[in-house]
């Protein structure tokens, strides 16, 4: 980062008002908006009438999502016209349309009435506070809410007793007037604890982590079931072994590989048969799908089956016969699908493998100190590796999105707090799995939509225009070629040009989280949309059932209409209702993921306060500078900490003063200054604007 003397003025930044674009050279009766907004300002003044989804804010206004959409942005609510609705309310509003100073035109509305209550259950801190009431105090206990989307501290009256200071789960009663009420339901302990932190997570998430007995007892009972060859193929002496991390326990998938005659390979992909315990309509069934996925934190797992299938009898475990549902993929020696054949079998996995003893392999060979763990499949082994490779330049030709994106692992001490936060080591034994899956998921969709059967298929849309104009326009500022990408026909090797070129300026994490963010979410649905990211025409999951719903019904569907010749109309409704299901459990698991990553990133930082640390700028916005150390923790430089006159520049993402410029990508030294553990964020300082800055420094 450079220290600049400017002469001229700071550029104003834009005003960003509004629904729909400036009039273009076009009279102002002409245009049909301003026609219609004409109309509404004038009829009376009352407005137009329409449903939506409220989003609220902790600042008092919110917007409002219209059943149908008006224009391209939400409808603004001003404080005070919010009529009591908070976050996730259905509720019902007047808006007009107005003119703003620049020429565009603008949205804006007030609540009528609350026509669905969206949040009842709410999370926070318990305080205590005096408050005048007339000519009377009195003491009032409220719920300061650990969401930042309310804009009140509601009263608590009733429930559980709760100490100031707790954090607490509360349910609200009445949102009426200025003294909105509710009452505590459970209590997690002193919200300054690790404990009590991760079991509200957990609940706001609504992450459940308890099977009932029922469903634990049937886990049990199909576990015990012996294993019986009858109508399977048995693979028991093929080579076959699974590579998994080191701490894994639910080793769903193994692989084996050999040549064809016609100089092809025969990939094997063998995947736990989940489905032939978990049967229909029973309670392990109904908790599959309530739950939708498994869900992974830094200490533990909240499995989707319980620990007797999931560790156990789901489990390939090496040198234990299991039943398998086996994937034969028949690929041409430059690695295209010729076909694919779907068995049914049994399988007895030669080595438990572990991706940092494989990667030592690759790298020495039989001089590692693991040769002689893995002699029986080290030259398969090597064999998988040729076509791992093969496989890896097809999809970067094909245009598969690779986003650069920093994986921490935390490393937690014997008390449970974390000691240490590294980057997560990828190396070819993690990336051959990752392009055998792949290879397998592809070939099953394919093959159950040539045979007209029922899938649950793994979705990606392409970014929406206004996403990839704005990303575009991004790319563009921070001088980047963006010739070659058209708001209206994006593709994912036109971004992937944009990433490697981001990849030569040394930007690529700053570039990937932009581009991410342009991205819509993948999803699961039982159409065929296509995968964006992949850039796939058909792409379903089927290698994790035992921590996937989706790949349950896949196996389920296959195992039905596939296997057993049952009418594939029978399972439409079933893949409806599976993909539903599957994109709720993920959309939960990785908003909990995250908040958990989150908290032990801050509880790790809480006792280094005051500290120096380098740091990249990872995003400049016009509120502040957001800065990554190189652990991956990530934190806010507030403006209002910087000293001088700052703007930001959207045209060339900058945030300015006279003397100082803020850059994605540049580097700098940060101070920490709060690790606040209830909202799981952390402030940083830029250490060299300090008073004793001098220029050298930066």
């Amino acid at each position: 980062m450079k220290r600049e003397k400017r002469k001229e003025k700071a550029p104003r930044r834009p005003r960003k008002t509004g629904n729909f674009p400036a009039p273009k050279k076009r009279g102002r009766a002409q245009h049909p908006v301003h026609a219609r907004a004409g109309r509404r300002l004038t009829d009376g003044g009352k407005g137009e009438i329409v449903t939506g989804v409220f989003s609220g804010t902790k600042s008092g206004f919110g917007f409002v999502t219209p059943d149908e959409p008006i224009g391209d942005r939400d409808i603004f609510i001003p404080e005070g016209k919010c009529g009591g609705a908070i976050d996730g309310d259905r509720v019902r509003i007047s808006y007009r349309i107005l003119p703003s100073r620049d020429g565009s035109l603008r949205t804006e509305g007030r609540v009528l009435s609350i026509e669905d209550g969206g949040v009842r259950i709410l999370y926070g801190t318990v305080v205590r506070e005096r408050v005048k009431i007339g000519r009377y105090r009195r003491t009032v206990t409220r719920l300061i809410p650990t969401s930042g989307k309310l804009p009140f501290s509601p009263e608590i009256e009733g429930g559980l007793p709760a100490e100031e200071g707790e954090l607490v789960e509360a349910r609200l009663l009445r949102r009426a007037g200025e003294t909105p009420v509710c009452e505590v339901t459970r209590v997690f302990g002193p919200a300054v604890t690790r404990e009590a932190n991760y079991a509200a997570i957990l609940g706001e998430c609504g992450i459940v982590t308890d099977f009932s007995p029922e469903v634990l007892a049937e886990a049990e009972h199909a576990a015990e079931e012996p294993i019986d060859r009858t109508g399977r193929l048995d693979l028991t002496d093929t080579v076959i072994f699974t590579i998994d991390g080191a701490d894994a326990k639910d080793l769903d998938d193994a692989i084996s590989l050999a040549r064809t005659k016609e100089g092809g390979y025969l990939l094997g992909v063998h995947i736990a048969d989940v489905s032939h315990y978990v049967k229909e309509k029973t309670p392990l069934d109904r908790a599959a799908m309530a739950r939708g996925t498994s869900v992974y934190f830094t200490d533990k797992v909240v499995p989707m089956l319980p620990p007797a299938l999931s560790n156990g009898a789901c489990s390939l475990n090496a040198g234990e016969d299991k039943y398998a549902l086996s994937a034969f993929m028949t690929l041409s020696e430059g690695g295209d699908i010729l076909s694919t054949e779907i068995r049914a079998s049994v399988i007895r996995s030669r080595v438990r493998g572990v991706y940092s003893e494989v990667n030592d392999l690759f790298l020495h060979a039989k001089k590692s100190p693991y040769y002689e763990k893995y002699a029986g499949v080290y030259e398969t082994l090597t064999l998988m590796r040729k076509l791992y490779r093969l496989l890896e330049k097809k999809n970067t030709a094909r245009g598969a999105m690779t986003l650069d994106r920093p994986e921490p692992v935390i490393l937690l001490g014997e008390d449970g707090m974390p000691k240490d936060i590294t980057v997560r080591e990828r190396g070819d034994a993690e990336r051959l799995i990752e392009a055998f899956m792949l290879v397998a998921n592809e070939a099953v969709a394919e093959k159950m939509t040539a045979l007209k059967i029922p899938c649950v298929y793994r979705v990606h849309a392409a970014p929406a225009p206004e996403k990839t104009e704005e990303l575009t326009t991004f790319l563009h500022n921070l001088g980047f070629d963006t010739s070659f990408i058209t708001k209206d026909a994006v593709t994912s090797k036109a971004l992937c040009r944009v990433l490697d070129a981001a990849k030569e300026r040394g930007i690529s994490e700053a570039v990937s989280y932009v581009v991410l963010r342009s991205m819509a979410k993948a999803e699961y649905a039982a159409k065929p949309e296509g995968h964006f990211g992949l850039s796939l025409a058909l792409y379903c999951h089927f290698t994790s059932p035992i921590r996937r719903l989706s790949d349950l019904a896949v196996h389920r569907i296959l195992h039905h209409v596939l296997l057993s010749g049952e009418s594939a109309g029978k399972y439409a409704s079933y893949a409806n209702r599976a993909a539903a299901a599957a994109t709720e459990g993920e959309l939960r698991a990785l908003a909990a993921e995250r908040r958990i990553e989150d908290l032990y990133k801050v509880l790790y930082m809480q006792d280094k306060i005051g500290e120096e640390f380098p740091a990249t700028v990872s995003s400049v916005t016009s509120f502040g500078v957001f800065a990554m150390l190189d652990n991956t923790v990530e934190g806010l430089i507030p403006l209002s900490t910087l000293p001088g006159v700052f703007v930001y520049d959207e045209k060339t993402v900058t945030l300015r003063s006279r003397d100082i410029t803020y850059r994605l990508g540049d580097r700098l030294r940060v101070r920490l200054e709060e690790a606040d553990t209830l909202r799981g964020k952390l402030r940083f300082s830029d250490a060299a604007v300090t008073p004793d800055f001098s220029e050298g420094e930066r």
